[in-house]
């Protein structure tokens, strides 16, 4: 079951990492380090179709709960990724409540959506999959412009939407903001708080992309739950360049 899931519904954050290198091995051990779930970035990342395969495969023996941006909202797309077994989707670019429609539609079996019947992976999971899949399933949109800010409520509101992954990249990108430099923007905050909001008054889970633990732990504490608080390039790179300064090789 969604592990993740039922403890944002339970009103407390969940941590996750995000996956782009493309390695299942990568995956399978960060599956296991703790971290609430892992979140396989299909949209920016290097995975294709049988990389993301096997790191499904590898996250299976794991505590995490395997999640995956799409690529775009597309059903076929939305579609493959939870017949190989992820737990929670989110879905890039929705501004309105149209398009968050259209990302629910695939997620859901009816009457709540139209999900095809059948799956791959997924089967491992059990005879009774259908049968729990819609309550346990993560299903989240990104509100990454300044027209989904204007539309957040709206889309919060869509049936089958359990919460939102605020881009704030692309979201800085909207508003002509240097994304290096949203974090001294008032409006860019502004605009985030807009998101918060709407997600408190719809009843929906809250969620940013955070480049570092520190961040997502700060933004936990403001009432964000959905949270990812780095990479595996980030992280390589990261404990790369801090061996180079033990070893004299950089200032």
């Amino acid at each position: 079951m969604n592990a993740a899931k039922q403890k944002m519904l339970a009103g407390r954050p969940a941590y996750g990492y995000s996956l782009g290198l493309g390695s299942a091995l990568a995956a399978e051990l960060l599956a296991r380090c703790g971290i609430d779930f892992l979140l396989l970035e299909t949209q920016h990342g290097s995975w294709g179709h049988d990389s993301a395969f096997a790191a499904l495969m590898g996250m299976a023996g794991g505590t995490a709960a395997p999640m995956a941006r799409v690529a775009k909202n597309e059903y076929f797309l939305i579609g493959k990724l939870l017949d190989q077994g992820a737990m929670g989707i989110v879905v890039p670019m929705v501004d309105t409540p149209e398009q968050a429609k259209a990302a629910v539609d695939p997620c859901r079996l009816p009457p709540r959506g139209t999900r095809s019947w059948g799956w791959g992976r997924a089967r491992a999971y059990g005879d009774d999959y259908p049968d729990w899949i819609d309550d346990q399933l993560f299903v989240a949109v990104q509100l990454e412009s300044i027209r989904a800010v204007e539309n957040a409520e709206a889309i919060m509101a869509t049936p089958g939407i359990d919460g939102c992954w605020a881009g704030p990249a692309d979201l800085a990108l909207s508003m002509g903001i240097d994304p290096r430099r949203a974090g001294s923007e008032d409006r860019h905050a502004r605009a985030l708080d807009q998101i918060l909001a709407a997600c408190r008054n719809t009843g929906k889970i809250a969620g940013l992309a955070c480049p570092t633990p520190e961040d997502a732990r700060r933004r936990g504490d403001q009432g964000w739950q959905f949270l990812t608080a780095g990479g595996d390039a980030g992280f390589m790179l990261g404990g790369a360049r801090a061996g180079l300064k033990v070893l004299g090789l950089q200032s």
